[in-house]
């Protein structure tokens, strides 16, 4: 069905107002956007979005969300005006009243109205009957989704490959992973002392040294020139050899096993690893990062990579739990009620801190499960 304009109702959810808008098949000449006060600034991160795909963005002032009769009168004004247009009514945004007051005027003229089923990224026709549901198309970037949700991308690194050698390196790693649990929180620990020293040389490792796991493992990173160890301290190459020693290989490790998922599966429409993400807070600009954050049917997915040992195994306070709580904040702030987010952890985790993950609906892949996580990653996606 051809539609020249497209009636939404702004509300905190943005994803069901853009994917329509954005579908090559559905794709407007015309937005009019249905703004009550406390949406405006969310019409605007609408709008940023909007505008450079070449649709015309209008607003129309809803001045009380709740008023159903004053709601009822500002759309019979719009349809009115616009009474030549095919103009069509999405109906998934807004408050209750709002979508009824809406729907009311649209169906009284017979005009096209559709809903966007939240979780199947499906548009569905309420009128007129008859019209098959429809798959929207994949067409969002990460960019354009952040933004409609009031955050930008400050910095995204360019897509590159990671080193064979250094793919080994993490594919080793994760295979044994029982055996240099204790070794790699030491690394870690050692890698977080130079870089809280604001420098490339550990504190003292001696003891650590005497140990023959601890030894193993350095082996390993050393053999790839990224750490090396002297006088009891360990020196590494640069900071990028740093970052890659104190975790960043586990990153680059999930990053690539998702880009491999996406060459088989078509759902993955973005992806991205050590993505700095701006949003205002006021008068501040508060940056997070995701560790790796790619989009599936339109649908933010958040990973968070951990190698560090959680100590905390009652106290919900602590990091894990922390860590957690970090993590759903990230996912329902940058991608809405519909985000999914996964702690990835090279360590096992404690009873406690799956719990608690499991209270907020977080996935997990942990320990020894992480040779399976290509399987994991599929049964998330599923």
């Amino acid at each position: 069905m051809r539609v020249d304009t497209q009636v939404i109702l702004v509300s905190g959810q943005p994803t069901p107002n853009i994917t329509p808008a954005l579908d090559p098949a559905l794709k407007p000449r015309d937005i009019v956007m249905l703004v009550s006060p406390d949406m405006r600034q969310r019409a605007e991160w609408l709008a940023e979005v909007l505008r450079p795909t070449g649709v015309r963005v209008h607003r129309r002032a809803i001045e009380d969300a709740y008023d159903v009769e004053s709601i009822r009168s500002r759309v019979q004004e719009l349809l009115s005006e616009r009474r030549h247009e095919a103009i069509a009514l999405n109906v998934t945004g807004g408050t209750k009243l709002m979508a009824i007051a809406a729907y009311e005027v649209f169906f009284t003229a017979g005009k096209p109205i559709f809903y966007v089923h939240p979780e199947q990224d499906r548009l569905i026709w309420m009128q007129p009957e008859g019209l098959p549901p429809r798959d929207l198309a994949k067409k969002v970037r990460l960019d354009a989704f952040l933004k409609a949700h009031g955050a930008s991308l400050a910095q995204r690194p360019a897509r590159y490959g990671v080193p064979d050698s250094l793919k080994k390196l993490a594919e080793g790693l994760i295979r044994e992973a029982d055996r240099y649990q204790a070794a790699l929180s030491t690394l870690n620990w050692a890698a977080m002392t130079a870089e809280n020293a604001k420098s490339l040389t550990s504190r003292d490792v001696s003891a650590a040294l005497e140990r023959t796991d601890f030894r193993e493992l350095l082996v390993r990173f050393e053999a790839e020139g990224l750490v090396v160890a002297r006088r009891g301290c360990l020196h590494f190459a640069n900071e990028t050899a740093r970052f890659f020693v104190n975790g960043g290989w586990l990153e680059q490790h999930v990053y690539a096993v998702v880009q491999a998922h996406k060459r088989e599966d078509s759902r993955i429409q973005d992806i991205g690893r050590g993505l700095r993400v701006a949003r205002r807070a006021g008068d501040h600009v508060v940056e997070n990062e995701l560790d790796v954050g790619f989009l599936a049917q339109n649908r933010l997915y958040v990973i968070e990579c951990k190698t560090r040992r959680f100590s905390d195994e009652t106290d919900l306070g602590g990091a894990g739990a922390e860590a957690v709580y970090k993590l759903d904040a990230l996912a329902s702030q940058f991608g809405g009620m519909q985000a999914k987010a996964m702690l990835v952890s090279y360590q096992r985790l404690k009873p406690a801190i799956l719990n608690r993950a499991r209270d907020y609906r977080l996935a997990t892949c942990a320990g020894g499960e992480l040779s399976r996580l290509p399987e994991v990653l599929r049964r998330w996606l599923d």
